[in-house]
């Protein structure tokens, strides 16, 4: 009997716990072939090493927040994407795992944006079964979109 009133109380918290990150304006949610291949814009908060290294999602647009070290720059990071999203519009943050993105999209969400957690990341995304484009080749879709001007996405 005990078991289930436990199972209960979690199952409750973790609903209060799922409301709360909704309120605040932030989704969890794994990655869906519709949001991919729909018009959310999706940002990649990797390091230029791991664009080059897994490559990213089509049409992401690549800015880093946390560098190699764990450092950032919020007001930076804030700065750049500030002419890509409007606080209005849902968009997508991804990583590698998704762990990063947790903490991002609450600081976005804290800043007043409608943010979409990319659980899993693109781990989670190349197992199952989609194929990133090579970063190389995105730096150059943005280098023609003339959207190179971003510090962060070393084009």
């Amino acid at each position: 009997m005990n078991k289930r009133i436990m199972i209960r109380v979690m199952a409750v918290a973790m609903l209060a716990m799922t409301m709360a990150a909704s309120a605040a304006g932030v989704s969890h949610q794994y990655p869906t072939p519709e949001l991919l291949s729909g018009d959310t814009t999706i940002i990649d908060i990797r390091t230029p090493g791991e664009w080059s290294e897994t490559g990213v999602v089509e049409g992401a647009i690549p800015i880093t927040f946390f560098d190699e070290r764990g450092g950032y720059d919020a007001a930076e990071f804030l700065r750049q994407i500030e002419p890509l999203v409007s606080r209005d519009e849902p968009f997508a943050v991804i990583c590698r795992t998704g762990n990063r993105t947790r903490a991002v999209s609450d600081f976005l969400a804290d800043q007043g944006y409608q943010v979409i957690n990319l659980q899993g990341g693109i781990h989670y995304l190349m197992g199952s079964g989609y194929e990133p484009v090579e970063f190389a080749q995105r730096r150059e879709e943005l280098e023609q979109e003339g959207q190179c001007g971003l510090q962060a996405m070393s084009c």
